[in-house]
């Protein structure tokens, strides 16, 4: 569940389908290909690798001269495989609803260095694994739901409530936003003006 309950005026779906048509004219319409890249061989393979996440890290842009990189390189890469194919059959799962999917996803990643906490890497995988269930976070979307009303904390299970709340902010959607998928709306919310500078992903 959500921390607050997921209801956005007619103001603020303007706001948001302004922002999707905006993220679509100004954002290369090749800047998704590592993501589908490595979706697509996700798919084929059941797993993402050590490879796969190196794509994905560039593709969210965050630095990768870290200690969790350099733990994440020790990994044998057959162990990295096996946390992220349990993870993907998580959030593939669909007789499970999309923020349990989340949550298992997220749990079964948490054992790898550098998904121990924050959700930006760990969402981008789990989007890769399955893009038509899950979506991005980072704390540009986090920010432009608490804009919209929408409050989310930073207590344990947040990707999980970050999923809850684009679920329920879609059921209630006007067209055209009531067809988009969950990574529709994230790229939404990432571009949805804000009244203050936001801090990079974490």
């Amino acid at each position: 569940m959500t921390d607050q309950g997921a209801v956005v005026s007619s103001d603020g779906w303007q706001r948001l389908i302004a922002a999707r048509t905006a993220y679509t004219q100004a954002v290369s319409a090749h800047y998704d290909e590592v993501l589908h890249h490595v979706a697509h061989r996700a798919q084929a393979e059941g797993s993402l690798g050590k490879a796969d996440i190196g794509a994905l890290l560039l593709w969210k842009r965050l630095r990768a001269d870290t200690l969790w990189a350099g733990a994440l390189m020790a990994v044998a890469d057959a162990d990295v495989r096996r946390a992220t194919a349990a993870a993907m059959a998580a959030v593939r799962d669909t007789s499970l609803s999309r923020s349990a999917a989340a949550r298992a996803g997220r749990a079964a990643l948490a054992e790898l260095p550098g998904f121990t906490s924050g959700d930006a890497l760990a969402s981008a995988v789990l989007t890769a694994a399955a893009p038509d269930r899950m979506a991005v976070y980072d704390r540009r979307a986090h920010t432009a739901l608490r804009s919209l009303g929408v409050t989310l904390t930073h207590s344990r299970g947040r990707y999980s409530r970050y999923i809850d709340a684009i679920d329920r902010l879609l059921a209630s959607a006007p067209d055209p936003a009531r067809s988009w998928t969950p990574r529709e709306m994230d790229t939404a919310l990432y571009h949805l003006p804000l009244n203050s500078p936001t801090p990079p992903s974490t």
